[in-house]
């Protein structure tokens, strides 16, 4: 299968092997025979063309027979030949048929059967699903397949469509502005893109920087992954290529990075999520849906502690994210309520006090934190207003009636 985007010179590879398009250099060699020269009805060559290029003055008998016609094939053997290739299409009993009164699938096999009764070494088909649903395209597919197995001869099969060239082909030749980009099995093709556009153009891809730290370890966000490839230099810059169906989706303390879901489709058979980690929007294919704003794990306790070893227990009354986003919470013993922003994991924000503290999440797991306090309005019981006041802290058994806003880093 040749395989690429409009315009990277599919159809003219294939016009030029079936002699409709001259080559402005090199040769082409069928059978170690060069036949650059050889016309197009005088190679073992024949095209089925999206278009079907069907006769409507004449029934399914006699356009499958044309070409036997023409070459003069006595009548017996042009009635055995067409039945025979009747029989290979799946449409014994519509000789006498007009073509117009098919279906599309229906006319299609006409015009395979008329390209086979001549016997070819070589069919060569530019796009022929194109014009069909996609219900009757996919039964098609299977049924091309089944008869280049029964003849036992070559396809070379024209295709934009990924999927289509992974399910039919045993090579397929990917192509990008006239240069083929690699050639392999669907398989290879697949698992094992040589470069980026192949990478990106076959099938979905999550595609990033990453460092080769050695034979199979390659290193991204600072997280070293098993990776199926070897033979760089150590530490060498890479793309790494990440296919959605090979990702999951798993509670924080069973996985290597955390993200936010920003969009879910439902595709039927899946879900393709999109997940915001640093900026980045992963591409997820998997069976489990996860909405939108969802992160792994909902914290749903906190505990802080300032300088002077006071403890204090808050609950999140709300389950909102709480990266990049205000949470609110509420100490039941004291009535203390307060407005909490993250920032990126990693990064701490000093201004004000400092509190240590955790975050206990619903499956158990604890992260560690460091809180600065930045004070919008402090009310202390025998204290007036004091906006921004730098040295207070917070006390059991007081209450409080405006709020603190805390930023904090997870480490």
């Amino acid at each position: 299968t040749l395989l690429g985007p409009s315009g990277c010179g599919k159809t003219t590879t294939l016009r030029i092997i079936g002699g409709f398009t001259t080559p402005t250099s090199g040769d082409v060699t069928f059978d170690g025979e060069r036949i650059n020269d050889v016309p197009p009805h005088k190679r073992q060559i024949n095209t089925v063309f999206q278009k079907y290029a069907l006769f409507p003055h004449l029934d399914v008998f006699e356009n499958i027979a044309f070409g036997l016609r023409i070459a003069k094939v006595p009548e017996d053997e042009i009635r055995q030949r067409v039945g025979e290739m009747l029989e290979v299409v799946s449409l014994k009993g519509f000789d006498r048929r007009r073509v117009d009164q098919l279906s599309g699938g229906q006319q299609q096999r006409v015009a395979i059967a008329r390209a086979l009764v001549n016997r070819p070494k070589v069919l060569l088909l530019d796009e022929p699903l194109g014009a069909l649903d996609m219900r009757l395209r996919k039964d098609m597919q299977n049924e091309l397949k089944r008869i280049q197995q029964q003849m036992g001869i070559t396809f070379i099969y024209v295709t934009h469509d990924q999927e289509e060239a992974l399910t039919m082909s045993d090579t397929v030749v990917v192509m990008d502005k006239g240069r083929i980009q690699q050639i392999g099995t669907p398989e290879d093709i697949y698992n094992e893109p040589k470069n980026a556009f192949v990478a990106d153009f076959i099938g979905e891809s999550n595609i990033l920087n990453g460092t080769m730290v050695r034979d199979r370890v390659v290193k991204m966000y600072g997280k070293e992954f098993p990776c199926v490839d070897g033979g760089f230099a150590e530490n060498e810059p890479v793309d790494v290529v990440i296919r959605p169906e090979d990702i999951d989706i798993v509670p924080v303390e069973q996985g290597q990075l955390v993200g936010t879901v920003t969009n879910v489709t439902f595709k039927g058979m899946q879900y393709d999520i999109i997940v915001d980690f640093r900026g980045f929007k992963w591409l997820i294919q998997t069976t489990d849906h996860s909405p939108v704003g969802a992160r792994i794990d909902d914290f749903d306790f906190v505990q802080l502690k300032n300088g002077n070893g006071y403890d204090h227990n808050w609950v999140l009354n709300t389950q909102r994210d709480i990266t990049h986003k205000c949470v609110t919470l509420e100490s039941p013993k004291t009535g203390i309520v307060l407005d909490v922003y993250t920032n990126e994991p990693g990064i701490q924000v000093y201004c004000g006090n400092f509190l240590d503290g955790t975050l206990t999440g619903k499956k158990g797991i604890v992260y560690n934190f460091r809180a600065s306090v930045c004070l919008e309005t402090q009310k202390y019981p025998d204290t007036p207003n004091k906006p921004d006041w730098p040295s207070a802290v917070l006390r059991p058994g007081e209450k409080y009636n405006s709020h603190c806003v805390f930023k904090f880093s997870i480490n």
